[in-house]
This record gives C-alpha cells, structure tokens and sequence, in this order.
C-alpha cells in the first residue's frame, strides 16, 4: 500500500468524486472515462469538485482508454453494471501483480462477473452512500460524507481489507473495513430498491420521495420484499434495522440528490434495472419468495425504456 496508483475505471459522477477526494489528498489515481469531453476538461483544467466541502480544482490523471496508462496496484470498478464484463476484461491487463480490484456498483453480481477477468483472489467488495452528480464535463458534485465499506466477499476480516480502509481514510475518503460485506451490499440495496425506480419514474429527489406517503409506502414495501428474498438466501436484515440507511440518508444533503436511475433515464441511457430489481426478484423465484412491488417497479422501468427505444 505504500504510494499505490489507483485506476478508478468507470469514472463517471461516483468514481469522478472517489479519485478526485484520493488525489486530492496524495494519491496517485487515474480516471478512466468513456466521455471525451469529461476527461479533455480535466486534462486542462483538473477536476472541479463542488458542494461538499467546498469548490476546488484537483490535479489528476484522466484517459478515455488503457492504452499508455501505468500499472495499477488497486482497481475500482465504479460503472453502471451492464458495463462491468467489459470493463473488467479491459482494465485486467493493467493489473500488477498482487493488484486488488473492488467494485463499488449498485446491485448484485458485479463481484462475480469481475472475477471472471481478473481472478476471484484479486477481487473485494465495496459499497458507499455517498451521493455525485457530474454537472457539467470535468466537474463533479458531492452532496455529502456518508459512510463507504469494504470486505472479503467470502467474509471475515482480512489484512488487505483494513490496510485498503486505512490508505482510503487517510487520504480523504473516510472507509471502514467489514467482516461481512456480502450483508452490507444487501443492506445497502434496500435503498437501491426503495429509491432507483421511485425517484427514477417520477424525477423527484431522494428526500422527496421519502416525504411523500404514497411513494414512501411503495418504497418500504420494495424494502420489505427484498428483505425476504435477502433471508431466503441467508443474509438476515431485522426488521428494527432494514431502515436505517433510507432514514440515514434522506436525513443527510444526499436527500436533495436523484437518483442515478433518474440521471439514466433524463439522459436516454441505460438504467440498472437488471442489478437493482431483476437480481433480487430471479433470486425471490428461485426461493419462492414473492416480490410484486418489485416487479412492478422493475415492468414499469422496463416499460418506460422501451417506450423510449420505439420513439
């Protein structure tokens, strides 16, 4: 971990905000984006981060390919989940030896689909709560300090898992290590499930949606629902604690953030829809667990993308 380089691969809004607060603070990172204009600003200019913490430019690397870009010794994956095959058979190549690459996607799955390129020893589980959007391109905008993790996905601490945590905390980006990740990527898609398509249909806020009673109902049903498919599969989310980080999160500045399913939909592209609903209801059929406010969610986003496709 001693002066490592970080390729954060996917870098639109979320990985834009991860290696700028890196950087920002010593490291070497290296943003891999498909948007031309988005890594041509940043090349001139650094990049912009606004809102938390104050409007600051950062030096740092940025490419729109692999090509000429130095080794990396840590990996994240922080794209939309229908790019991770892709981009994990890209960014492979790059890895020295002993790399470590950890997804930090919504939904279920990316794990094993990045082990498949990379090789299931190289790969750590990750999740956050903060909140990005990219304004304009070269700037990103961060809406709060919210808690990110990470962890074996087989479970248990490990060294590599708290030395990663520590070199994150101390330069910017405050993260705690977990013995059981796989549980808190379950915890954390409660608010994927309650939020992506309530925000991403109607285009209101986080905090919006939660203030409203009819579309609240609807996203703690969402919540519950997956909850019992989450048992099913042994990954126990007590009723006492299944809210936590919706209630945590709408109380913070993420609140007045849309969702990125809404951003996906304003910008005619492809949600993730599949890793957010369609994950847990193929797992709710296969352990007869019945998920109809999932389904409906996930028909009705489904519906709206093929109306889009056809127009």
């Amino acid at each position: 971990m001693k002066d490592p380089h970080i390729v954060v691969a996917g870098a639109g809004a979320m990985g834009s905000l991860f290696g700028g607060l890196l950087a920002e603070n010593g490291l070497r990172v290296t943003l891999l984006a498909r948007r031309e204009e988005h890594v041509a600003s940043i090349r001139e200019h650094g990049l912009r981060i606004v809102g938390e913490g104050g409007d600051r430019h950062v030096p740092i690397g940025a490419a729109t390919s692999t090509a000429g870009v130095s080794p990396a010794d840590i990996v994240f994956i922080q794209s939309k989940a229908h790019a991770t095959r892709a981009l994990s058979e890209s960014v492979a190549a790059l890895m020295a030896p002993g790399a470590i690459a950890v997804s930090f996607q919504n939904g279920l799955g990316n794990e094993d689909i990045m082990a498949q390129a990379m090789g299931r020893e190289a790969v750590l589980g990750g999740l956050t709560s903060l909140g990005a959007t990219l304004e304009a391109p070269g700037m990103v905008r961060s809406y709060a300090t919210l808690p990110t993790m990470i962890g074996e996905m087989a479970g248990g601490l490990s060294p590599r898992a708290e030395a990663m945590a520590a070199l994150m905390t101390a330069h910017g980006l405050p993260t705690s290590a977990s013995d059981d990740i796989l549980t808190e990527k379950w915890r954390k898609l409660m608010l994927n499930v309650a939020m992506s398509a309530t925000s991403g249909l109607t285009g209101l806020t986080i905090g919006a949606v939660a203030n409203l009673p009819p579309l609240a109902i609807v996203a703690r049903r969402a919540m519950d629902e997956a909850a019992a498919v989450a048992a099913a599969c042994g990954i126990s989310l007590p009723f006492e604690t299944r809210y936590e980080v919706f209630d945590g999160i709408v109380a913070s500045g993420a609140a007045r953030n849309k969702t990125s399913m809404r951003r996906d939909i304003e910008a005619g592209r492809p949600s993730e829809v599949e890793a957010i609903y369609l994950s847990v209801i193929e797992r709710g059929r296969a352990k007869a667990v019945p998920t109809p406010t999932l389904e409906a969610l996930a028909a009705l986003i489904l519906g709206l993308e093929a109306a889009r496709g056809g127009a």
